[in-house]
């Protein structure tokens, strides 16, 4: 089939190079403009546009998609359909239009559950025990169109959105392999999503990584992993940021002690308490420091029971 592909972070490649060496022909990759970054202000491609360039197929990188003039320029590629994932601008009517098959999406969640921008991590924090991938009929909602094909996998207790990011990318990418020659013979059939069990969610800020030592050890455990790789789960002590990349919550203690004192310090680890048990803390990263187990962090600072995380 011809393609226009849409697609901007990392997860998008996955689907991208899959088709590619399904092959189909990928006429146009859409993807953001190229961003600014750090304090050189360097203009830098995104994940799926570097892959573009790579194989050299035509990269298109409209500030909105919506305009006309984008309209326009999306006809001249006669594309069967346009496969989206992550692209991060909502297509209008009539760029949905277009092709032939319509637009289909690859979205990371069991929808109608995880409309939005960061289902991944909202399923891990929800502590919900399985996710997946929906391929969706897209229409001018946000994440509300038919559900074409759907699969899910479980969540377990040690994944983090780093890995089940990297589940699901590869997820996705195998199912749009598999769905586009059935889509191309009309043989899936569209069930329209169940509005009743819709939930929403917006993007990740790095607010979000900030721990409560009130909430419970199972939370703080899933917010560290949600927010690993970014925008990392962290604590403050004595003026100064800790992040905590690893730990394992225990559900309950005997310890009285404020939440967010430490206790229990050993040579390889320590617990910190929380409003319900405590947390064993495995592996940190002190501010401008690089990351290391809490073995070695505890032997090059001076960490004391009773001292105490806001």
């Amino acid at each position: 089939m011809k393609i226009v592909y849409m697609g901007t972070p990392d997860f998008a490649v996955g689907a991208l190079d899959a088709l590619v060496k399904a092959g189909h022909e990928i006429v146009c990759v859409v993807t953001q403009p190229d961003k600014a970054k750090g304090r050189s202000k360097e203009l830098t491609f995104s994940p799926v546009k570097e892959y573009a360039v790579e194989h050299n197929i035509t990269v298109y990188q409209p500030v909105k998609i919506k305009e006309t003039e984008s309209v326009e320029y999306l006809k001249t590629f006669n594309a069967d359909i346009f496969v989206v994932a992550a692209f991060g601008q909502i297509l209008s009517k009539e760029v949905l239009d277009i092709p032939k098959f319509g637009c289909v999406n690859i979205h990371a969640s069991l929808l109608p559950l995880y409309r939005g921008a960061s289902p991944i991590q909202q399923s891990i924090l929800d502590g919900q025990k399985e996710t997946g991938v929906t391929l969706m009929q897209m229409d001018v909602g946000m994440d509300t169109g038919d559900i074409l094909m759907q699969e899910a996998i479980p969540i377990t207790n040690e994944d983090t959105a780093g890995t089940l990011f990297d589940k699901l990318q590869e997820l996705g990418a195998d199912m749009i392999v598999r769905a586009l020659p059935l889509i191309e013979k009309g043989q899936l059939t569209r069930i329209p999503q169940d509005e009743s069990k819709a939930t929403k969610v917006g993007k990740l800020t790095k607010e979000m990584g900030c721990i409560d030592w009130n909430k419970d050890a199972d939370y703080v455990d899933r917010l560290i992993r949600t927010t690993n790789p970014w925008p990392s789960a962290y604590t403050t002590m004595n003026g100064k940021t800790l992040k905590i990349w690893k730990a394992i919550p225990l559900e309950s203690t005997d310890e009285v002690l404020e939440n967010g004192t430490v206790f229990n310090i050993t040579k390889n680890d320590f617990m910190v308490k929380t409003g319900k048990g405590a947390l064993k803390v495995i592996e940190v990263q002190l501010s401008g420091k690089k990351r290391m187990s809490a073995g070695d962090f505890l032997r090059g600072n001076h960490l004391q029971n009773g001292d105490r995380f806001i």
